[in-house]
C-alpha cells in the first residue's frame, strides 16, 4: 500500500500560509479523484481544494480554524497498490516551487525592486494590524527592521504613532483655516430589541467592510457622472450575441464592451491607471481590470482580467466568463484577483440607474455602469430636431483626488462615454 501526502497548496506566488477553514472528508472515508476535500481561505479569497487521487483518507493531522504554511502535511490518503510490499510517500509537485522559493534559500520572495511582496507577519503581529484596522496592503508599505526586512511590533507600533501624529496635524491644519474640523469617529453603543436579530459578520464581510473603511479614510473620494446613449451599441450586441455565441461558445453580455471602451480610454488617460505610495505616483504599465462579481452567498468579489489592453472582444469576454464563473462557484485562485490596475462594477445588473461607488485600494479610480434604459431624447438632423426613442446609460467615476483633479477625471468618462457612443454598429464579430 502506498500513501499519497495532502499539503497546504501553493494558492498563489506571494501567498505563504492560508487557514483550513473546512473539512469535507474525516478519517476512514472512501474518495474519488477530485472529490473536494477542504476549504481553504487566505486574506484574500475562499478556495475548494479537491484530491488529486483516489484512496482513503488515513490521517488528518490539523483541524479546521488552522493556519498553516504552505507546504504543511495536512492529511494522508492511503492509495491500492499491486505491490504491497513497498510503502512509497508522494507529494504534490506544486508545493516544491514554494519550498524551494522560500525555505531552501531562507529568503523571502523579492520583486525586481528589491522589495518584497506579501511578507509573513507574526501573529502578534496581525493582532495588533487588526485591533487597529490596518489591512494587509497598508501593511505591506510599513518597512520592517527584521531579517529580510520583516515587520516586527515595534515597526508596527512605530508606524501607528506616526500616523496618529499626521492625523492630528491635519486636524490642526484645518483648524487654523478657518473650516469646520472633522471630529474623531467615535465608537458608540447600539442598543439591541428582544425581536432584534443579530448576526456576526463572517470573514469575507469583514475584509470587504475593513477595506472599504480604508479606502475612504486614505483618498479623498469625488465622482462624476455622464449620460451616453448607447443605442448603436445595444442594437449590435443584440443582433450579433447569438452568432457570436454559436461561433465562440461565448455569452456576450455588455461587460466586455464596456472594458473595451474603458481599456482604449485607459491608454489614452495612463494617470486614471495607477497607484498612490506616499508621494509617489505610480503609472501602471499594464491594464489589469477588475469586474465586481456579486457571489451567492452575498459578499463581493473582484478578479481581475489580465493585460485587457492586449485582448480583444473575444478575449475579453472569454476571460470575464471564465472569472465569472469561478467566482460563482468559488474557484477562484488568489492571483484571480490579484493586480488589478483599475476596477468596473455593473450598478445596471440590478437595474439601477447610477452609483458612486468607493475606489479598489491601492488603485485611484472606479467606473460604475448603470441600467440601460429607453427614454425619449433630442436627435439634432440636418432637417431639423426631432424627438426619438433612444438606448442611454449613466457611467459614473469616482476617483482620487489627491493625483486625479476634476478636469481629468471628466476628460476621461468623457472619453468613455464617447467611445460608447460611437460605437461601429457595422463591425463583425
Amino acid at each position: 500500500m502506498s500513501q499519497f501526502k495532502i499539503l497546504m497548496p501553493k494558492l498563489g506566488e506571494s501567498i505563504q500560509e492560508a487557514t483550513v477553514t473546512k473539512w469535507f472528508v474525516k478519517e476512514g472515508d472512501l474518495i474519488a479523484e477530485d472529490d473536494v476535500l477542504f476549504e481553504v481561505a487566505t486574506d484574500k479569497v475562499d478556495s475548494e481544494i479537491p484530491s488529486p487521487v483516489d484512496g482513503r483518507v488515513e490521517k488528518i493531522f490539523f483541524p479546521a480554524g488552522s493556519l498553516l504554511p504552505v507546504g504543511e502535511i495536512l492529511a494522508l490518503i492511503r492509495l491500492s497498490d499491486e505491490d504491497e510490499s513497498e510503502t512509497r510517500i508522494a507529494e504534490q509537485p506544486v508545493v516544491n516551487e514554494v519550498l524551494s522559493d522560500t525555505r531552501e534559500t531562507g529568503k523571502e520572495p523579492l520583486s525586481l525592486s528589491g522589495k518584497q511582496l506579501n511578507r509573513f507577519y507574526s501573529p502578534l503581529v496581525r493582532k495588533i494590524a487588526a485591533a487597529e484596522s490596518v489591512s494587509l496592503e497598508e501593511l505591506d508599505t510599513i518597512h520592517g527592521s527584521g531579517l529580510s526586512g520583516r515587520v516586527q511590533k515595534k515597526d508596527l507600533l512605530h508606524y501607528l504613532e506616526g500616523t496618529r501624529s499626521q492625523v492630528v496635524t491635519n486636524v490642526k491644519t484645518v483648524e487654523t483655516s478657518s473650516v469646520t474640523p472633522t471630529a474623531p469617529q467615535v465608537k458608540g453603543s447600539i442598543s439591541v430589541g428582544a425581536e432584534d436579530q443579530v448576526i456576526e459578520m463572517d470573514r469575507i464581510r469583514k475584509l470587504i467592510a475593513d477595506h472599504m473603511v480604508m479606502s475612504k479614510r486614505v483618498s479623498p473620494h469625488v465622482t462624476s457622472v455622464v449620460e451616453a446613449d448607447v443605442t448603436g451599441l445595444v442594437l449590435w450586441r443584440n443582433k450579433v450575441k447569438d452568432d457570436f455565441q454559436r461561433k465562440y461558445g461565448e455569452k456576450l453580455t455588455f461587460m466586455p464592451l464596456f472594458m473595451e471602451a474603458t481599456s482604449k480610454a485607459l491608454a489614452e488617460y495612463p494617470w486614471l491607471n495607477a497607484s498612490v505610495n506616499e508621494d509617489k505616483i505610480i503609472l501602471r504599465k499594464h491594464i489589469n481590470l477588475g469586474i465586481a462579481v456579486a457571489k451567492p452567498d452575498g459578499n463581493l468579489i473582484v478578479p481581475v482580467v489580465k493585460h485587457a489592453e492586449e485582448k480583444n472582444l473575444l478575449g475579453l469576454a472569454k476571460s470575464l466568463n471564465n472569472l465569472a464563473e469561478a467566482a460563482r462557484h468559488n474557484k477562484l485562485s488568489p492571483d484571480d484577483i490579484r493586480e488589478g490596475t483599475f476596477s468596473i462594477t455593473n450598478f445596471g445588473s440590478f437595474r439601477n440607474l447610477i452609483g458612486t461607488p468607493i475606489i479598489n485600494q491601492p488603485q485611484v479610480a472606479i467606473l460604475a455602469t448603470g441600467s440601460i434604459e429607453k427614454k425619449p431624447a433630442v436627435l439634432e438632423l440636418p432637417t431639423g430636431d426631432v424627438i426619438a426613442i433612444r438606448h442611454k446609460m449613466y457611467l459614473s467615476l469616482s476617483y482620487d483626488h489627491r493625483v486625479v483633479d476634476g478636469a481629468l477625471g471628466g476628460a476621461f468618462l468623457r472619453r468613455i462615454a464617447d467611445l460608447l457612443e460611437q460605437f461601429d454598429i457595422n463591425r463583425t464579430v
